[in-house]
């Protein structure tokens, strides 16, 4: 079950993070989002290969989740219901979600449902996963091998200075401000760390530009924040 991703959607936090400690000990990867919105939010964001989706949610429920996610994704979705709410379960699967969970449910039926639903995507072909390498006008990056080259010379990265090459190569053309990238690659709340970043931005043109004065790859967006150029 490993370098799979589930985003776990429920307005219900300590659900959320009930079914994250499940799913972590599988070795799955878990990204949470409170409700339908901020679930849509996280997909254009990462790649994600399965959704946890609880029905009833403020802003954006997960019937009207699920029927938006399939306009882009065909990704599994798992629908979380409440006994009473059978004909949500009914609609649920009709607008395109591929099982369901009554809660309150057993740890280890919703995990048996997941790994059945993974094996099933990869099985079939459905899996859309990205190419684990990424070239970009000669600056390359194998998320397998967990590395960094350019013009085919192997480039030496701190784990920190990897993966913000990672999630801004991966979302090239993207610009990022700087507490974006200190929540996504450090995974604590961004306070102050303005110079933190931009140290580590820094250090990651002197290796990967041949000139970082005049960066080719690596681009400051002027009271934005920082882009891969495409």
């Amino acid at each position: 079950m490993n370098n799979y991703t589930v985003l776990v959607v429920d307005d219900d936090k300590e659900i959320r993070e009930a079914i994250e400690i499940y799913l972590k000990n599988e070795g799955l990867t878990v990204l949470l989002a409170s409700d339908g919105v901020e679930a849509i939010e996280r997909l254009q964001e990462n790649e994600v290969h399965l959704i946890i989706l609880d029905v009833m949610m403020p802003r954006m429920d997960g019937i009207s989740a699920t029927f938006k996610i399939r306009e882009q994704k065909n990704i599994p979705i798992i629908i979380l219901s409440a006994k009473s709410e059978d004909t949500d379960k009914i609609l649920g699967l009709q607008v395109g979600a591929d099982d369901y969970v009554t809660k309150p449910f057993n740890p280890l039926e919703l995990i048996a449902r997941v790994k059945s639903q993974l094996r099933r995507y990869v099985k079939l072909g459905h899996f859309e996963g990205r190419n684990r390498t990424i070239d970009l006008n000669g600056l390359t990056i194998d998320q397998e091998a967990k590395e960094v080259a350019v013009n085919g010379d192997a480039v030496k990265l701190t784990p920190i200075e990897y993966k913000i090459v990672e999630l801004l190569m991966l979302n090239a053309g993207r610009v990022f401000s700087i507490s974006e990238i200190y929540e996504r690659v450090w995974q604590e709340p961004c306070y102050n760390a303005e110079n933190t970043v931009a140290v580590h931005i820094r250090k990651i043109r002197e290796k990967i530009e041949i000139d970082p004065k005049n960066p080719r790859y690596l681009k400051v967006v002027w009271g934005i924040g920082y882009k891969m150029e495409k």
